[in-house]
């Protein structure tokens, strides 16, 4: 009987461990790894100081407010002018955006006569785009004056077919902020990614890539994360490039950071059903990996979540410690959660401030699945309040 009872015992708790390092791999366990690898095999970038010519792609919807702040900010970057061009793809602004942008000495306007969203308007920009690189930024988003000589450096190296920048956040006297937690994990895992091989993912605000990754632009995928997957079909990498920095403002209160977080992981979801090939390691090796474990692993997260919920209930009902034991922990987080989104000053304590984290962006994902399943596609874009 004794051997019985231990023999349940190990089942329940070799169940719910499954699920647990299910749960915390793509977060917690793949940094880890890739940390490993880079000690193996660590992959520089071997930079040096040129001008090609760019193409630098400002996306732009109803933004009358920032634009001309935006275009005095790109016409100030030390480069050459003769390899610098600037266009600004509105997708049909209804507002003056367009006429500041016309009345802008040294800036084409590329307009869309209707508006089919923020990739659609990129890709008649790529089309019209001289650049043997081609620079993708927002409104929001401004640059040192050094940062595209910086950026271009990087496309010295042959394997380079993407570089993102660091993303910096500003208050309203252009001060910069402490980071939040999760750009800090974000920036760490783009610099523990691009070591060992290639970069999954591209700061959507500001990004580059050589003109030939651009060639095939889908104008209905999401282009940070497309731009990537086109440079490893090309044989490229993707990099992440910490001097080059884009500094933007937080969202404005009121402004939903987490209907941000579903709209970003619905059209993620969207680019990667679309592109499964990529998950076959005999062609594209290391990377295959990378993308299994930084993005699906990561979306599929809440199931892991509520399975290990499930079972652990399930284990207690038949009065195994193992499951009182499991479920005692995540009631115990899952309070801890509810409670910093009452009394919101509890997030400053560490451990409540990353569970927070944790449940709030696996909430997010869990919404995007329901969104995705349902049929929704997002290919318009409502540029974010900052």
């Amino acid at each position: 009987m004794m051997v019985l009872e231990r023999s349940g015992d190990d089942m329940w708790t070799g169940l719910m461990a499954v699920l647990f390092l299910l749960s915390i791999y793509s977060y917690f366990l793949y940094p880890l790894l890739l940390f490993a690898l880079r000690g193996i095999k660590r992959k520089e970038i071997a930079k040096a100081d040129i001008e090609p010519r760019v193409s630098l792609i400002i996306t732009a919807y109803n933004e009358e407010a920032k634009i001309a702040g935006k275009l005095r900010n790109s016409r100030e970057v030390e480069y050459p002018a003769a390899n610098l061009e600037i266009i600004v793809a509105s997708d049909a602004s209804t507002d003056g955006t367009d006429g500041i942008v016309k009345a802008t000495p040294g800036v084409k306007l590329v307009r869309a006569d209707m508006r089919k969203g923020k990739e659609y308007a990129q890709k008649l920009a790529v089309q019209q785009a001289t650049g043997e690189i081609l620079i993708f930024t927002d409104t929001g988003t401004m640059l040192d004056k050094n940062a595209i000589r910086l950026l271009a450096r990087n496309f010295a190296d042959a394997s380079v077919g993407a570089v993102s920048s660091t993303d910096r956040i500003v208050n309203d006297n252009e001060e910069v902020i402490g980071e939040g937690l999760y750009v800090k994990y974000e920036m760490l895992l783009r610099r523990l990614e691009h070591q060992v091989n290639s970069l999954v993912g591209l700061s959507g605000s500001f990004f580059a890539a050589r003109s030939e990754v651009c060639r095939d632009w889908a104008d209905d995928l999401q282009s940070d994360f497309n731009t990537v997957l086109n440079s490893i079909k090309k044989g490229y990498r993707a990099v992440a490039d910490d001097e080059v920095i884009g500094y933007y403002r937080n969202i404005r209160k009121g402004q939903s950071e987490f209907q941000r977080k579903v709209r970003t992981m619905v059209r993620g979801i969207t680019v990667f059903f679309r592109t499964l090939d990529l998950l076959n390691p005999f062609r594209y090796g290391l990377f295959a990996w990378q993308l299994f474990s930084h993005k699906l692993m990561r979306w599929l997260v809440p199931v892991f979540l509520l399975l290990l919920l499930a079972v652990s209930a399930l284990a207690a009902c038949f009065g195994e410690m193992p499951g009182r034991i499991f479920l005692s922990l995540q009631a115990a987080a899952y309070a801890s959660v509810i409670a910093a989104g009452i009394w919101p000053s509890l997030q400053r304590i560490p451990p409540v401030k990353v569970a927070y984290f944790f449940i709030e962006a696996n909430l997010a994902a869990a919404v995007a699945w329901m969104k995705y399943l349902r049929g929704e596609r997002i290919r318009m874009w409502e540029p974010s309040k900052r």
